[in-house]
């Protein structure tokens, strides 16, 4: 019953200015132009606002102030719908033709429930806000790497004995005028030891020191630019290595390493020299060779989680109580 055509009505009490003709509730024609519309509006606001009404009759409407209050939210009411362009074709059209029943219920509301801001800026706002917490964040994990290495007794002899070489810790140690409490002495000797860590240790992974081109504004930005660089790229290496068959150099062997490894760049190059070398050692880049090192390595991961305490005491746990069930256990 509802899918049947509904009889044809171009005016409805939901709908603009509802059973009245919006033109004749601003006391204009149809081919008023903008500011002939905004001036009606105006005289009209003007007679019949709430504020400015004092008692006096509110038109030929009715007296009182509920009756001028309801005539001015329908001066209201015709001004928002003839004052744009977009809205007031929509009415125009539902004056003629009104036997469009639904479609011109789906363009009054599509237009008074569509979002008012644009999209394109809540998206720029939204990927500048994790643009700039990813920044500090990586910021806040960089410090925390440089305090950890600062306490460990291993590098921070290292980075004491640089700065004793280079002269830094006897310029904190002045006398006379300048001279400092120890306080101030010990807070000085830690940022030299932290700066000369951060200039002779190679973070990576996780904790590297962040840089502005990595976060996510920037990638969006750039993205274009890294499509056509791998599709340069791409044909370079099928040109090469596909066609011309040439031998795969050190740079080439690793990135398909890193591939059958299924890592990223940066976990790759977290990696130590040593285990990179033993990769080219053992040919890895090569898919048989790989599938050797992988079940290797799935072994001996085998053997370390059986001769693990903690890995006994669960499987000790799984067989005789198991899961699903609720007890107290010590460890």
């Amino acid at each position: 019953a509802a899918l049947l055509p509904r009889p044809a009505r171009a005016l409805t009490d939901r709908l603009y200015c509802g059973r009245r003709v919006c033109y004749e509730v601003l006391g204009v024609s149809r081919q008023a132009s903008k500011a002939e519309i905004a001036r009606a509006y105006r005289q009209l606001a003007r007679q019949y606002h709430p504020d400015r009404y004092r008692g006096e009759p509110a038109g030929d409407e009715g007296g009182g102030a509920q009756a001028a209050h309801e005539k001015f939210l329908l001066i209201a009411a015709a001004y928002e719908t003839l004052k744009d362009e977009e809205t007031r074709k929509d009415y125009d059209y539902m004056l003629d033709h009104p036997e469009e029943y639904y479609r011109h219920y789906y363009h009054y509301y599509s237009r008074r429930l569509a979002p008012k801001v644009d999209v394109t800026i809540v998206i720029l706002v939204t990927v500048c806000a994790i643009s700039v917490f990813q920044f500090f964040s990586w910021w806040s994990s960089y410090n925390e790497a440089i305090n950890y290495l600062a306490s460990v007794p291993k590098y921070r002899i290292q980075a004491t004995e640089i700065a004793r070489q280079q002269g830094l810790l006897n310029k904190t140690k002045e006398k006379g005028k300048n001279r400092r409490s120890k306080e101030e002495i010990r807070e000085e000797e830690e940022e030299i030891i932290k700066d000369i860590i951060k200039n002779k240790i190679d973070i990576k992974g996780g904790y590297q020191k962040p840089k502005i081109y990595d976060i996510l504004l920037f990638q969006i930005l750039l993205a274009p630019f890294y499509w056509c660089k791998y599709i340069v790229w791409y044909c370079w290496w099928i040109y090469c290595f596909t066609i011309k068959g040439q031998e795969y150099g050190v740079e080439e062997k690793l990135y398909i390493i890193r591939r059958y490894m299924k890592m990223s760049q940066s976990q790759f190059d977290s990696l130590e020299d040593h285990q990179k070398e033993t990769f080219l050692e053992r040919q890895l880049w090569i898919r048989e060779n790989y599938e050797v090192y992988k079940r290797e390595q799935e072994e001996e991961l085998k053997k370390k989680m059986a001769m693990d305490p903690r890995w006994k005491r669960y499987r000790r746990w799984m067989k005789n109580e198991g899961p699903g069930r609720l007890t107290f256990i010590d460890d």
